[in-house]
């Protein structure tokens, strides 16, 4: 009896073992849902999907399942690209190519950018040179001694300042000096200022070389310093400290002598009718052997013959009576006299010699480069080799006052002593 009832409960035991084996392993392939949650990372089956399903080992499903990833992933690779070793070895070329051009880019890039910076760095350096001599000779140690030089800026007349071009816009401050490229200058300033309205478009300049040379010189285009007083009172002073602090100021200069060569061409050379009436006749009546009266035009005046001389203009500069009756014309007054170099703190010194490099460099500095390019007109002709030429009518003695009345502009801008002219 023991031993029946010991068979019954292994035979009971031993059903249920199965049952449960069977239930885990149907589990697995779908054929009960014991578990209603499932992992949300697998997506859930199409409807109708259990009917087509083969029961089977578990192993052999989740090997076709494999299979079946693998083979889509080859197939999908296999259709954008074809794996063979020729074709690897021609895609790796082609990568390396690429690359090496990249490369070439690269280096070339860098080789820019280490000019332009090498080059910047030497502007730099050159115009900090600049500003130094400057200040050397505005402090008293150089040799040379000038009027005006230990004045403070609040003592320079308001008629002084009537060269100081101010561009509130973009906070600039130009000085312009007559023969020294002012032209294109004075053109840059009004397309910065917007202050000249194209008469073909309605709008204002946009492009310095547009701008009619012949405008620029009028007067009222311009802001500047002298205007001041009119337009803000008991204020001005007050403003043109601030405006000269916080503004980046530049002017450009060159060799003192040649520039009076320039000048002398330019408005004496040829028939102008407004520097014939007021200083041309005035040099031939005091320094000319002219008998009678003079011719009343300029016109008249050049088709008989009778001009000033280059002796007679320096002759006129140096004649104390020249001063005293009015201020030397903006087109010779020493370049101290009109810019203040010793009040004003200038940011950049440009020089007409180098003209091109120096007005790109202070283009960048502005940051205005991307806005406008500096007029690629004529340049203006007179070279320092004709210095010996011009002066070789003119005395000694008389080169050598010159000297002393331009001294000033060839120490504090740092143009050499023109022995040549002085000692020959």
């Amino acid at each position: 009896m023991g031993t029946w009832r010991g068979l019954r409960v292994a035979f009971i035991l031993g059903s249920l073992f199965m049952i449960l084996l069977i239930i885990v392993y149907w589990d697995d392939v779908g054929g009960f849902k014991l578990y209603p949650l499932q992992d949300p990372k697998h997506e859930s089956l199409p409807s109708g999907c259990c009917s087509q399903l083969t029961v089977g080992p578990p192993q052999s499903v989740t090997t076709s399942r494999t299979q079946a990833r693998f083979s889509f992933n080859v197939s999908t690779t296999a259709s954008s690209t074809t794996l063979s070793p020729k074709g690897a070895a021609q895609t790796h070329t082609e990568e390396e190519e690429g690359e090496e051009k990249q490369d070439q880019r690269k280096e070339e890039t860098r080789g820019d950018e280490e000019k332009e910076s090498s080059r910047t760095s030497a502007d730099d350096r050159g115009q900090e040179t600049r500003k130094q001599r400057i200040m050397d000779v505005c402090s008293g140690r150089g040799a040379v001694e000038f009027p005006g030089r230990t004045r403070a800026f609040e003592q320079i007349p308001n008629r002084e300042l009537d060269h100081l071009i101010v561009d509130d816009t973009h906070q600039i401050i130009y000085c312009y000096v007559p023969k020294v490229a002012c032209t294109n200058w004075k053109r840059v300033m009004v397309v910065l200022s917007q202050s000249l309205i194209s008469p073909s478009s309605g709008k204002p300049y946009t492009d310095p070389e547009a701008v009619p040379p012949d405008l620029v010189h009028n007067s009222s285009l311009h802001l500047t310093f002298a205007k001041f007083w009119r337009h803000y009172g008991s204020l001005s002073r007050h403003l043109m400290a601030v405006k000269l602090q916080h503004y980046t100021k530049f002017l450009f200069v060159r060799d003192p002598f040649v520039r009076l060569i320039s000048a002398f061409r330019n408005k004496f050379g040829r028939p102008n009718e407004d520097f014939y009436r007021q200083f041309g006749s005035v040099m031939l009546r005091r320094y000319g052997n002219v008998s009678g009266s003079l011719p009343e035009t300029a016109a008249e005046a050049f088709a008989a013959g009778i001009k000033p001389t280059f002796h007679q203009f320096i002759t006129y500069l140096l004649d104390p009576e020249t001063e005293r009756e009015s201020i030397f014309n903006e087109h010779w007054r020493q370049v101290y006299r009109l810019c203040h170099p010793c009040q004003v703190k200038y940011d950049f010194i440009g020089r007409l010699e180098s003209l091109e490099t120096d007005a790109e460099h202070l283009l960048k500095l502005l940051e205005v480069d991307d806005l406008l390019r500096f007029p690629s007109g004529a340049r203006n002709r007179t070279a320092a080799s004709w210095e010996r030429d011009w002066f070789a009518q003119i005395p000694i003695t008389t080169r050598r006052e010159l000297y002393k009345l331009y001294e000033p502009d060839f120490e504090l801008f740092g143009y050499p002593k023109p022995d040549s002219v002085l000692h020959r």
